[in-house]
């Protein structure tokens, strides 16, 4: 988790402008979601995984930066909308809402949601769950008749790969998704190449098979001797991103080209906010909405 504090009883994550960006994105998105689909027979839902306490906190200066993500200033906090109330205050709505948090106090906030929204509380279905195993369950249902808005919003490296083959694989659902970009695989991918046994195994489970030959290349160095030398070069984050968004786009039936780069307050990337849409049929709508969302206001 990039922060937390609480108030009164409410944990919630906080951020600076990213998270303001992100959120604004999604906001618009599901807006213009609902409203393509408020005449078509299928049933919507909004699949919210990581979805912390339905809040968040906006920062007020006068504080100092995450020691380790160096994010926005903390200090007095002030209650705002989180991606699940955003969610729920969505026109025309969905039909359900699923919130999925493992942390069990989170999920308890989550579920006074259903008291501040007495008019959704039958729609809300909080789940005290791994996110990865509970999406995977998700995507096994029939969804023939089901179309889905999923928000993937992890505080690391806890999406894994087969989670998102599995939502792909649904046809059906459109992924809004936070990559982290800076803050753990950049970090991760050394510059030497030599990656620890437990660094590799972690970046297996979130990027899959084959990461490291694209991310890594092998350059001959001229030698005064002419022996033969070698050197390893490291991605950069550009090509990192855009590994990724590729990735989705083998599993997915079309993907925003240009995510947007969600940066701290010192302009060093922290993620990649990435859309990608399942439903072929559906997809150039839906691109055409999402990639204009991600456009307005990218610096």
């Amino acid at each position: 988790m990039v922060g937390r504090r609480t108030i009164g009883d409410r944990n919630h994550r906080f951020g600076g402008s990213w998270t303001t960006s992100k959120l604004k994105i999604l906001a618009g998105y599901l807006a213009a979601y609902t409203q393509a689909l408020k005449n078509q027979p299928f049933k919507t839902a909004y699949i919210d995984a990581f979805a912390g306490t339905g809040y968040r906190g906006r920062a007020k200066k006068g504080g100092t930066e995450h020691p380790l993500f160096a994010l926005e200033e903390e200090g007095t906090q002030q209650l705002l909308d989180g991606s699940a109330r955003v969610a729920l205050k969505t026109t025309p709505r969905f039909d359900r809402y699923i919130f999925i948090e493992k942390n069990r106090r989170r999920a308890v906030a989550l579920q006074r949601l259903k008291v501040e929204f007495p008019d959704l509380a039958d729609a809300i279905d909080v789940r005290p769950e791994e996110a990865n195993q509970s999406i995977r369950r998700l995507c096994r249902k029939d969804w023939h008749m089901h179309r889905a808005v999923l928000f993937l919003d992890p505080y690391g490296m806890q999406v894994e790969w087969a989670t998102i083959e599995a939502i792909g694989r649904t046809q059906a659902i459109d992924l809004w998704i936070l990559f982290p970009l800076g803050i753990a695989v950049n970090r991760l991918l050394t510059q030497s190449g030599d990656i620890p046994a437990a660094w590799r195994r972690r970046l297996d489970l979130l990027l899959g098979p084959g990461w490291y030959e694209a991310l890594y290349r092998v350059e001959p160095v001229p030698s005064l001797f002419d022996d033969e030398m070698t050197r390893v070069v490291k991605a950069t984050t550009t090509t990192i991103g855009k590994y990724f968004n590729d990735r989705l786009a083998s599993v997915f039936a079309r993907v925003a080209q240009k995510p947007r780069v969600l940066l701290n307050s010192v302009g060093c990337p922290l993620y990649l906010l990435c859309f990608a849409t399942g439903n072929s049929s559906g997809a150039p709508i839906a691109l055409k909405i999402a990639e204009h969302l991600l456009k307005a206001g990218q610096r």
